[in-house]
């Protein structure tokens, strides 16, 4: 097991807790995308694992070490590229490069001149300063993989990018895990990249793992149900097996159902059927979710109707 959370919790300070009773288990050649809203905890668990925090509560193991006991153990094992990449702004690409090969006894010569080719790297070994967020970042990749890594953390790593050169990073982490057996723990809010790099999907909400499984289980196994607030309330809805998560939106009821015959377009009849004749509501309906749409409605707050929906004039509904 390459990581090993085990009912771990953590806060900056006592009244504001980021997580709680997190546990979680990384494999070898494993992909695991972290999900959450901003403030969600992604990061902070990032920094758990590899030692940068110690948690308040709970054992973090990562290789089966102490990653804070053992720091130099735990890190010459993992490369990390984090949204904003904290290269020293007095030294060039080239120092920079020649630090990481001095630092990781098992850094990669060969790999690193394929990389330095594939990204045209050649201008950003002169000053950092001088190049593209998106150059930055591939060099940041360049310094994270040469020493073959069995666990490549990446912190939103594709912020800023243009969709070329997205599609460029994570398609060299995909190869490298394809041809190393490298496992990717990553944090992301473009889904569609989420949805690229395949695997497995961790969703943080309120300080917890809301959701943990395959991305292809998720998508088969929730259900949207909404239903009309004018019809059914929100004890209604404990009639209704396998609610999730149930949130109101202006007029209506959103409920994500857990489905055991998975979500599909051809079984959405019966559960649609099934909803109806819980909540004893015909305008019931059903809907299968896509992944954007299964994080929305998780981690989205109720939603109310706005004055101007009211029929209002923006004064509470009342003219002026």
């Amino acid at each position: 097991m390459l990581v090993e959370l085990d009912d771990v919790a953590f806060a900056y300070s006592r009244r504001t807790p980021v997580l709680t009773n997190i546990s979680l288990t990384i494999r070898p050649e494993e992909v695991v995308a972290l999900l959450g809203r901003n403030g969600a905890g992604k990061s902070t668990l990032i920094h758990l694992i590899m030692g940068l925090l110690r948690p308040g509560r709970g054992t973090a193991r990562t290789f089966g070490l102490d990653p804070v006991e053992h720091p130099v153990a735990v890190k010459q094992r993992i490369g990390f590229v984090s949204e904003q990449q904290g290269f020293p702004p007095t030294m060039t690409g080239r120092a920079i490069v020649d630090l990481h090969r001095a630092l990781y006894p098992t850094w990669d010569r060969a790999l690193e001149l394929e990389l330095i080719e594939r990204f045209e790297l050649q201008p950003v070994l002169g000053s950092v300063l001088k190049v593209s967020k998106g150059q930055r970042q591939q060099l940041a990749l360049l310094c994270a993989v040469c020493h073959r890594p069995p666990l490549l953390v990446l912190d939103e790593p594709a912020s800023g990018l243009d969709p070329a050169m997205r599609r460029e990073f994570l398609d060299t982490a995909i190869r490298l895990l394809n041809r190393e057996g490298t496992a990717i723990l990553f944090s992301s809010h473009h889904l569609g990249d989420v949805e690229r790099m395949g695997g497995r999907a961790v969703l943080l909400h309120e300080g917890r793992a809301a959701l943990d499984a395959p991305l292809d289980t998720l998508r088969e196994s929730h259900v949207l149900a909404v239903a009309p607030r004018a019809q059914v309330t929100d004890t209604d809805w404990q009639r209704v097996p396998g609610v999730r998560r149930l949130r109101s939106v202006r007029d209506a009821w959103h409920a994500v159902i857990a489905v055991d015959s998975g979500a599909t377009a051809e079984s959405i009849g019966d559960q649609t059927s099934m909803v109806r004749t819980a909540l004893r509501c015909s305008d019931a309906e059903c809907a299968v979710l896509s992944l954007e749409e299964l994080f929305v409605e998780y981690t989205g707050k109720d939603v109310e109707r706005s004055a101007s929906e009211r029929g209002g004039t923006g004064n509470g509904g009342r003219a002026a």
